[in-house]
């Protein structure tokens, strides 16, 4: 692939949030995982893992479960006196929250526990690093996956949409729901399927100039 050919792939990709009825193929999810395996990770240690839900009364049960804990935090918001901000939260980050619920497929990204001989045979007999710092780790290298995944769901002609809301209101109930191991973290789900929408024009993007310092 020419670089011209990679930068028009990464600059048309868009978080789609409308999604048509044509169902995702199996072979396709393979497909785009097989991607997502082959990112970098922290010493090889592949620490990712995703649960495919193409079960469409799965996912709108997990719409269910986002909205509860977004109105029982709504509500523990109006107690205080926070009615504006309540409203706000239903009214606008609500539906930014659940952008899932008419996805054909939903994507739960999972980071794993942290492990690789450096770990046991270095970092661990010296000490070195945290049960946070291990967790952080496992987080970067899972997102670094989530990136190539949704590029190659993009090369298919197939929408992505990254979300975090199910895991900020309610990470707790959908670990419950799925029986996601303890020793799992989930990082954040992803909805996917085929566009029912154009996608719309690039977003404003600070200028490189903005976020790149050269030293040489």
């Amino acid at each position: 692939m020419l670089f011209e050919e990679f930068r028009q792939l990464v600059q048309s990709r868009r978080s789609i949030r409308d999604f048509s009825e044509e169902s995702v193929t199996v072979s396709d999810i393979h497909d785009i995982i097989d991607c997502a395996r082959y990112a970098p990770s922290d010493t090889n240690s592949q620490t990712w893992e995703f649960i495919a839900i193409m079960n469409r009364d799965k996912i709108k049960e997990i719409d269910t479960i986002t909205w509860k804990q977004l109105h029982i935090l709504a509500a523990a918001a109006e107690d205080i006196g926070l009615k504006k901000e309540a409203k706000l939260l239903l009214k606008s980050f609500g539906p930014y929250a659940t952008a899932f619920n008419n996805a054909p497929v939903l994507l739960v990204c999972l980071s794993t526990p942290y492990a690789s001989k450096f770990r046991d045979r270095i970092f661990d007999p010296l000490e070195f690093g945290s049960a946070s710092i291990w967790a952080e780790e496992s987080l970067k290298s899972s997102s670094l996956a989530i990136q190539n995944m949704m590029l190659a769901a993009h090369s298919k002609g197939l929408a992505t949409c990254p979300l975090t809301g199910p895991v900020l209101l309610a990470e707790q109930e959908l670990r419950d729901y799925l029986t996601i191991p303890d020793d799992r973290v989930i990082n954040m789900v992803v909805a996917l399927g085929h566009p029912a929408i154009q996608a719309r024009k690039i977003m404003a993007r600070k200028e490189v100039t903005e976020i790149l310092t050269v030293i040489e």
